[in-house]
């Protein structure tokens, strides 16, 4: 059953005028945030401190999982520009980590895997001291596309996995766990750091959500980043429960003993956020 009201572990005060200095200047290069887009609740800390996740290729998505507040419906055309105002925007920042994702593009051959790929590539040019993470899609199962992002050398690859098996259907109907876990896999064969990050509170159990963390381990991922899923509307899938803070420290205490290199687990926590942190844990900060 749905539950509407918030806990007062998820009461959030939001910096409103960081968020407006943020998008005036992103608004300036024409550039888009997952801050934004997903409607994610940090934005503005994140912002405050000058960090946020670039999202590339627009800011409408072709596909319609049921829990993301990122638009839907008809993609707009690619902006040859957009790699280097990422660059630009993240250079005029000093960012030490830079994160770039992006709404999933079913419509392009290869999933924009080579835009990716010249992001990072303008990224590693105009600040070679910066570690680059990049947050991909499925690309539709592609090992081409995948080696595209690959071959750009990004310092740490993050696929989300986002939800337990059993919930697949509902909360990600275009989407495959096992398609997944097989491009987690791929990215750790290829010898890049891997991440990936999953919402609870979607109905899942404790045991299907440390299943899932044995299937990541067995994938080879590195990081793991759990969160509470907060729906964004009434048009998307409801919250099934809010995840008590202490269970939050359950799941890192059992991912970090399992055998994950880094875990960062409570309420608030997305997949990108504080990233910088997992960078200097495991010590691939240059």
């Amino acid at each position: 059953m749905a539950i509407s009201r918030k806990p007062e572990w998820l009461k959030k005060r939001i910096d409103t005028g960081a968020i407006e200095k943020m998008e005036e200047m992103l608004r300036a290069l024409k550039l888009h945030t997952v801050c934004e887009g997903a409607d994610c609740p940090n934005r503005g800390e994140c912002f405050a401190n000058k960090t946020a996740t670039f999202m590339i290729l627009g800011d409408v998505c072709t596909r319609s999982c049921r829990f993301c507040a990122v638009g839907k419906g008809t993609a707009v055309p690619v902006d040859a520009d957009e790699p280097e105002n990422v660059a630009r925007a993240a250079e005029k920042l000093s960012l030490l980590h830079v994160v770039v994702t992006s709404v999933t593009r079913d419509d392009l051959p290869d999933g924009g895997a080579a835009h990716f790929a010249k992001t990072v590539a303008a990224l590693n040019k105009r600040l070679p001291k910066s570690t680059v993470e990049v947050l991909i899609p499925d690309f539709q199962g592609s090992l081409d596309a995948l080696q595209t992002v690959i071959g750009a050398q990004p310092d740490i690859i993050n696929h989300n996995i986002e939800t337990v098996p059993s919930l697949y259907a509902t909360v990600r109907p275009e989407a495959k766990y096992t398609r997944s876990l097989e491009l987690l896999s791929r990215v750790k064969q290829a010898g890049v750091c891997s991440k990936t990050g999953l919402m609870v509170g979607l109905g899942e159990t404790q045991n299907e959500v440390t299943d899932v963390m044995d299937d990541l381990l067995a994938a080879g991922c590195d990081i793991l980043t759990i969160g509470q899923y907060l729906a964004p509307s009434k048009y998307h899938i409801p919250v099934a429960q809010y995840i008590h803070p202490d269970q939050f420290e359950d799941y890192k205490r059992i991912g970090l003993e399992k055998g994950f290199r880094y875990v960062a687990s409570g309420p608030f926590v997305r997949s990108s956020y504080n990233a910088i942190e997992a960078v200097k844990e495991m010590g691939k900060h240059k």
